[in-house]
């Protein structure tokens, strides 16, 4: 014996409200209600705009400040670091490599690596190449700690400090191009 259950439905009509809309939100609900959601609603979307835009953005961003600065490099006294980026390229490769040379080098790095972070052709082998120019980019802190930072910090000092920023700017698009992605909860 079977017992058969019959099921009601009440037919949904168009005055109920749309499925993602609250009820609390009715014409009659407070204005600080139908603020708050709107507020939600705007921050979401604003969330996913970031979650999808954020991170090329820094990329192209990271690779406008390398090409700017390593297209400096090839004018003769245009660039503000090329005196010590060539004191620590002849430093860090024992004197091998020095004067024009280092710079020259430093330059077509630079460029290069812009180039990659710009474009995004070539990124991983351009994000290898960043990760050896930040060896370089990062040693005058200890190489010449003393010129830089010794009786307060010179304006040198500011500008080779502030690279810590494009590193860390850097591991977040190493991250990326490497499988990592942010996710709005």
């Amino acid at each position: 014996m079977s017992a058969t259950t019959t099921r009601t439905t009440t037919p949904t009509t168009s005055a109920s409200p749309r499925p993602h809309t609250p009820r609390s939100l009715t014409p009659a609900a407070p204005f600080r209600e139908r603020l708050a959601f709107a507020l939600d609603v705007a921050t979401g979307r604003l969330a996913g705009f970031l979650v999808r835009w954020s991170v090329p953005a820094l990329r192209v961003a990271l690779g406008l400040v390398f090409l700017g600065f390593g297209a400096l490099k090839f004018i003769p006294g245009a660039s503000p670091a090329a005196d010590i980026a060539e004191r620590t390229i002849d430093t860090l490769t024992l004197g091998f490599v020095h004067g024009t040379t280092a710079i020259l080098l430093t330059a077509v790095l630079e460029v290069f690596i812009g180039i990659t972070l710009i474009t995004g052709r070539l990124l991983k082998s351009g994000l290898v190449a960043l990760a050896c120019a930040f060896v370089g980019i990062l040693s005058p802190m200890v190489l010449f700690a003393g010129e830089l930072f010794g009786h307060g910090m010179t304006l040198m000092g500011q500008y080779v400090l502030k690279d810590i920023v494009l590193v860390t700017g850097a591991a977040v698009v190493a991250a990326y191009a490497l499988g990592a992605r942010l996710r709005q909860e």
